[in-house]
Protein backbone atom coordinates (compact mmCIF):
# COMPACT_ATOMS: atom_id res chain seq x y z
CA UNK A 1 0.00 0.00 0.00
CA UNK A 2 1.44 3.37 -1.06
CA UNK A 3 2.04 5.62 1.84
CA UNK A 4 -0.79 8.22 0.07
CA UNK A 5 -3.18 6.09 0.23
CA UNK A 6 -2.39 4.94 3.62
CA UNK A 7 -2.36 8.50 4.64
CA UNK A 8 -6.29 8.85 3.09
CA UNK A 9 -7.41 5.67 4.82
CA UNK A 10 -5.93 7.45 8.44
CA UNK A 11 -7.77 10.56 7.51
CA UNK A 12 -11.02 8.69 6.77
CA UNK A 13 -10.82 6.58 9.68
CA UNK A 14 -10.20 9.62 11.95
CA UNK A 15 -13.62 11.83 10.80
CA UNK A 16 -15.23 8.72 10.72
CA UNK A 17 -14.91 7.99 14.25
CA UNK A 18 -15.59 11.89 15.33
CA UNK A 19 -18.41 11.42 13.17
CA UNK A 20 -20.17 9.08 15.40
CA UNK A 21 -19.54 10.45 18.45
CA UNK A 22 -22.59 11.86 18.87
CA UNK A 23 -23.36 8.35 19.33
CA UNK A 24 -20.99 7.48 21.79
CA UNK A 25 -21.67 10.65 24.23
CA UNK A 26 -25.23 9.94 24.25
CA UNK A 27 -24.84 6.44 25.45
CA UNK A 28 -23.24 8.81 28.85
CA UNK A 29 -26.42 10.42 29.11
CA UNK A 30 -26.80 9.67 32.80
CA UNK A 31 -23.37 12.20 33.25
CA UNK A 32 -23.42 16.31 33.18
CA UNK A 33 -20.85 17.59 30.79
CA UNK A 34 -18.39 18.89 33.12
CA UNK A 35 -17.59 15.48 34.91
CA UNK A 36 -17.75 13.55 31.85
CA UNK A 37 -15.17 16.52 30.05
CA UNK A 38 -13.40 16.23 33.44
CA UNK A 39 -13.22 12.44 33.06
CA UNK A 40 -12.40 12.50 28.94
CA UNK A 41 -9.07 14.91 29.99
CA UNK A 42 -7.82 12.80 32.50
CA UNK A 43 -8.25 9.17 30.32
CA UNK A 44 -6.51 10.75 27.47
CA UNK A 45 -3.80 12.19 29.52
CA UNK A 46 -3.11 8.55 30.74
CA UNK A 47 -3.93 7.35 26.95
CA UNK A 48 -1.62 9.66 25.35
CA UNK A 49 1.00 9.09 28.23
CA UNK A 50 1.19 5.76 27.42
CA UNK A 51 1.55 6.03 23.90
CA UNK A 52 4.76 8.52 24.63
CA UNK A 53 6.25 6.04 26.77
CA UNK A 54 5.59 3.02 24.20
CA UNK A 55 7.06 5.14 21.32
CA UNK A 56 9.82 6.86 23.56
CA UNK A 57 8.78 10.56 22.24
CA UNK A 58 9.98 12.04 25.71
CA UNK A 59 12.79 14.13 23.43
CA UNK A 60 10.03 16.16 21.79
CA UNK A 61 7.34 16.48 24.88
CA UNK A 62 10.50 17.75 26.84
CA UNK A 63 11.19 20.63 23.94
CA UNK A 64 7.74 21.65 24.48
CA UNK A 65 7.45 21.84 27.52
CA UNK A 66 11.00 23.73 27.50
CA UNK A 67 10.41 26.31 24.44
CA UNK A 68 7.88 29.16 25.74
CA UNK A 69 7.21 30.52 22.41
CA UNK A 70 5.21 27.08 21.97
CA UNK A 71 4.40 26.15 25.06
CA UNK A 72 2.31 28.57 25.84
CA UNK A 73 0.36 28.52 22.68
CA UNK A 74 -0.27 24.59 23.62
CA UNK A 75 -1.25 26.06 26.80
CA UNK A 76 -3.86 28.38 25.02
CA UNK A 77 -4.88 25.54 22.57
CA UNK A 78 -5.17 22.86 25.84
CA UNK A 79 -8.44 25.46 27.05
CA UNK A 80 -9.68 26.62 23.60
CA UNK A 81 -10.21 22.38 22.84
CA UNK A 82 -11.32 21.94 26.54
CA UNK A 83 -14.31 24.48 25.89
CA UNK A 84 -14.75 22.84 22.57
CA UNK A 85 -14.93 19.27 23.70
CA UNK A 86 -17.14 20.53 26.99
CA UNK A 87 -19.95 21.96 24.53
CA UNK A 88 -20.02 19.37 22.44
CA UNK A 89 -21.29 17.12 25.11
CA UNK A 90 -23.44 19.80 26.16
CA UNK A 91 -24.86 20.07 22.95
CA UNK A 92 -25.19 16.33 22.14
CA UNK A 93 -27.12 15.80 26.08
CA UNK A 94 -29.36 18.58 25.02
CA UNK A 95 -30.51 16.88 21.52
CA UNK A 96 -28.86 19.64 19.58
CA UNK A 97 -26.76 17.35 17.40
CA UNK A 98 -28.06 19.10 14.10
CA UNK A 99 -26.31 22.45 15.37
CA UNK A 100 -23.03 20.95 16.45
CA UNK A 101 -22.80 19.67 12.61
CA UNK A 102 -23.44 23.43 12.11
CA UNK A 103 -20.46 24.20 13.79
CA UNK A 104 -17.99 22.08 12.40
CA UNK A 105 -19.40 22.64 8.78
CA UNK A 106 -18.67 26.66 9.12
CA UNK A 107 -15.18 25.92 10.85
CA UNK A 108 -13.15 26.21 7.34
CA UNK A 109 -14.79 29.11 6.41
CA UNK A 110 -14.19 30.71 10.07
CA UNK A 111 -10.21 29.44 9.56
CA UNK A 112 -9.87 31.40 6.54
CA UNK A 113 -11.39 34.45 8.06
CA UNK A 114 -8.78 34.28 11.37
CA UNK A 115 -5.82 33.63 8.34
CA UNK A 116 -7.46 37.37 6.91
CA UNK A 117 -7.12 39.17 10.48
CA UNK A 118 -4.41 37.18 12.26
CA UNK A 119 -2.36 36.22 9.70
CA UNK A 120 -2.96 38.59 7.43
CA UNK A 121 -3.65 36.63 4.22
CA UNK A 122 -5.56 38.07 1.60
CA UNK A 123 -8.69 36.41 0.18
CA UNK A 124 -10.04 35.68 -3.45
CA UNK A 125 -13.54 37.20 -4.26
CA UNK A 126 -14.99 33.41 -4.19
CA UNK A 127 -13.46 32.87 -0.97
CA UNK A 128 -15.14 36.50 0.10
CA UNK A 129 -18.68 35.15 -1.58
CA UNK A 130 -18.36 32.01 0.36
CA UNK A 131 -18.28 33.77 3.70
CA UNK A 132 -21.04 36.07 2.70
CA UNK A 133 -23.31 33.42 2.12
CA UNK A 134 -22.42 31.63 5.17
CA UNK A 135 -22.73 34.83 7.71
CA UNK A 136 -26.34 35.30 6.07
CA UNK A 137 -26.91 31.75 6.60
CA UNK A 138 -26.33 32.33 10.15
CA UNK A 139 -28.54 35.22 10.13
CA UNK A 140 -31.41 32.91 8.93
CA UNK A 141 -30.97 30.43 11.19
CA UNK A 142 -31.09 33.09 13.85
CA UNK A 143 -34.05 34.34 13.42
CA UNK A 144 -35.68 30.95 12.83
CA UNK A 145 -34.20 29.92 16.04
CA UNK A 146 -35.26 33.34 17.55
CA UNK A 147 -31.64 32.80 19.13
CA UNK A 148 -27.90 32.79 17.67
CA UNK A 149 -26.65 29.34 17.39
CA UNK A 150 -24.57 29.80 20.81
CA UNK A 151 -23.23 26.14 20.42
CA UNK A 152 -22.18 26.20 16.38
CA UNK A 153 -20.53 29.59 17.04
CA UNK A 154 -18.74 28.68 20.50
CA UNK A 155 -17.66 25.52 18.83
CA UNK A 156 -16.71 27.37 15.68
CA UNK A 157 -14.54 30.09 17.44
CA UNK A 158 -13.00 27.47 20.12
CA UNK A 159 -11.85 25.09 17.02
CA UNK A 160 -10.54 27.85 14.92
CA UNK A 161 -8.68 29.95 17.44
CA UNK A 162 -7.43 25.94 18.53
CA UNK A 163 -6.34 25.37 15.19
CA UNK A 164 -4.13 28.96 14.97
CA UNK A 165 -2.97 28.18 18.42
CA UNK A 166 -1.68 24.58 16.93
CA UNK A 167 -0.10 26.39 13.84
CA UNK A 168 1.44 28.73 15.85
CA UNK A 169 3.34 25.95 18.25
CA UNK A 170 4.14 23.59 15.49
CA UNK A 171 4.29 20.72 17.50
CA UNK A 172 3.32 16.99 16.23
CA UNK A 173 0.05 15.43 16.88
CA UNK A 174 1.19 13.13 20.01
CA UNK A 175 3.51 15.76 21.57
CA UNK A 176 0.82 18.41 21.22
CA UNK A 177 -1.65 16.49 22.98
CA UNK A 178 0.65 15.19 25.67
CA UNK A 179 1.26 18.97 26.36
CA UNK A 180 -2.46 20.09 26.19
CA UNK A 181 -4.12 16.86 28.46
CA UNK A 182 -1.15 17.34 31.00
CA UNK A 183 -2.08 21.55 30.81
CA UNK A 184 -5.84 20.73 31.75
CA UNK A 185 -5.43 17.17 34.09
CA UNK A 186 -4.74 18.70 37.27
CA UNK A 187 -8.11 20.87 37.30
CA UNK A 188 -9.81 18.13 35.62
CA UNK A 189 -8.73 15.39 38.65
CA UNK A 190 -10.04 18.54 41.07
CA UNK A 191 -12.90 18.50 39.49
CA UNK A 192 -13.53 15.55 39.52
CA UNK A 193 -12.76 14.93 43.03
CA UNK A 194 -14.89 17.98 43.94
CA UNK A 195 -17.93 16.28 42.65
CA UNK A 196 -17.20 12.79 44.22
CA UNK A 197 -16.69 14.38 47.82
CA UNK A 198 -20.41 16.11 47.58
CA UNK A 199 -21.89 13.40 46.27
CA UNK A 200 -22.47 14.20 42.69
CA UNK A 201 -20.00 11.66 40.69
CA UNK A 202 -22.58 9.64 38.89
CA UNK A 203 -19.93 7.66 36.58
CA UNK A 204 -20.06 4.62 39.39
CA UNK A 205 -23.87 4.46 39.71
CA UNK A 206 -24.90 2.93 36.77
CA UNK A 207 -23.00 -0.53 36.54
CA UNK A 208 -19.71 -1.58 35.69
CA UNK A 209 -20.22 -1.09 31.75
CA UNK A 210 -21.19 2.28 31.98
CA UNK A 211 -17.60 2.85 34.05
CA UNK A 212 -15.61 0.91 30.84
CA UNK A 213 -17.38 3.57 28.62
CA UNK A 214 -16.55 6.50 30.16
CA UNK A 215 -12.66 5.02 30.86
CA UNK A 216 -12.82 4.73 27.25
CA UNK A 217 -12.92 8.37 26.56
CA UNK A 218 -9.56 8.64 26.07
CA UNK A 219 -8.46 5.85 24.07
CA UNK A 220 -11.52 7.31 21.81
CA UNK A 221 -10.51 10.64 22.09
CA UNK A 222 -6.58 10.07 21.24
CA UNK A 223 -7.13 7.77 18.75
CA UNK A 224 -8.74 9.85 16.01
CA UNK A 225 -6.43 12.52 16.60
CA UNK A 226 -3.12 10.56 16.11
CA UNK A 227 -4.87 8.83 12.77
CA UNK A 228 -5.31 12.61 12.36
CA UNK A 229 -1.60 13.74 13.11
CA UNK A 230 -0.54 10.27 11.16
CA UNK A 231 -2.62 11.26 7.99
CA UNK A 232 -0.83 15.07 7.84
CA UNK A 233 2.23 13.67 6.77
CA UNK A 234 1.34 11.29 4.02
CA UNK A 235 -1.71 13.45 2.26
CA UNK A 236 -2.24 17.08 0.75
CA UNK A 237 -4.10 19.54 2.28
CA UNK A 238 -6.58 19.46 -0.47
CA UNK A 239 -7.52 15.88 0.42
CA UNK A 240 -7.65 17.01 4.08
CA UNK A 241 -10.02 20.02 3.46
CA UNK A 242 -12.28 17.18 1.58
CA UNK A 243 -12.14 14.66 4.45
CA UNK A 244 -13.00 17.69 6.66
CA UNK A 245 -16.36 17.41 5.73
CA UNK A 246 -17.10 13.41 6.50
CA UNK A 247 -17.46 14.51 10.50
CA UNK A 248 -20.07 16.90 10.01
CA UNK A 249 -22.27 15.05 7.33
CA UNK A 250 -22.03 12.14 10.00
CA UNK A 251 -23.11 14.20 12.85
CA UNK A 252 -26.22 16.07 10.73
CA UNK A 253 -27.02 12.40 9.34
CA UNK A 254 -27.43 11.46 13.08
CA UNK A 255 -28.97 14.14 14.61
CA UNK A 256 -31.36 14.26 11.62
CA UNK A 257 -32.24 10.68 11.44
CA UNK A 258 -31.59 8.77 14.67
CA UNK A 259 -32.37 11.30 17.25
CA UNK A 260 -35.17 13.23 15.02
CA UNK A 261 -34.43 16.69 15.62
CA UNK A 262 -36.38 19.11 14.14
CA UNK A 263 -35.37 20.77 10.47
CA UNK A 264 -37.61 23.04 9.73
CA UNK A 265 -38.39 24.99 6.01
CA UNK A 266 -36.32 27.84 7.64
CA UNK A 267 -33.17 25.21 9.00
CA UNK A 268 -33.36 23.29 6.22
CA UNK A 269 -32.83 26.40 3.75
CA UNK A 270 -29.66 27.88 6.41
CA UNK A 271 -28.20 24.85 6.25
CA UNK A 272 -28.36 24.49 2.76
CA UNK A 273 -26.79 27.95 2.21
CA UNK A 274 -24.05 26.85 4.36
CA UNK A 275 -23.63 24.07 1.75
CA UNK A 276 -23.65 26.24 -1.29
CA UNK A 277 -20.90 28.52 0.80
CA UNK A 278 -18.78 25.18 1.28
CA UNK A 279 -19.00 23.96 -2.34
CA UNK A 280 -17.59 27.57 -3.49
CA UNK A 281 -14.99 27.63 -1.42
CA UNK A 282 -13.77 24.21 -1.41
CA UNK A 283 -14.16 24.56 -5.26
CA UNK A 284 -12.16 27.82 -5.42
CA UNK A 285 -9.16 26.11 -3.18
CA UNK A 286 -9.35 23.22 -5.78
CA UNK A 287 -8.79 25.55 -8.89
CA UNK A 288 -6.13 27.42 -7.10
CA UNK A 289 -4.21 24.62 -6.90
CA UNK A 290 -4.72 22.73 -9.89
CA UNK A 291 -3.32 26.54 -11.06
CA UNK A 292 -0.20 26.42 -8.97
CA UNK A 293 0.49 22.49 -10.07
CA UNK A 294 0.01 23.65 -13.76
CA UNK A 295 2.33 26.41 -13.83
CA UNK A 296 5.52 24.71 -12.68
CA UNK A 297 4.45 21.46 -14.93
CA UNK A 298 4.18 24.17 -18.00
CA UNK A 299 7.65 25.78 -17.00
CA UNK A 300 9.29 22.58 -16.79
CA UNK A 301 8.30 21.00 -19.96
CA UNK A 302 9.35 24.53 -21.79
CA UNK A 303 13.03 24.37 -19.99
Amino acid sequence: MSEQRRGFLQGFAAYVLWGLFPLYWRLLEHSGAIELLAHRIVWSLISIALLVVVLRHFGQVRVLFAEPRRRWPLIAGAVLISVNWGVYIWGVEQNRVVETSLGYFITPLFTVLLGVFVLGERLRALQWTALAIAFVAVVGLTIEAGRPPWIAIALTFSFGFYGLAKKKAGAGALEGMAVESATMAPVALVAIVVMALHGQSTVTDHGAGYLVLVLLSGPITAVPLLLFGSAATRVSMTTLGLLNYIAPIMQFVVGVTLFHEHMSTMRWAGFGLVWIALVIFTWDGLVRRRRRTVVPDVAAAAA
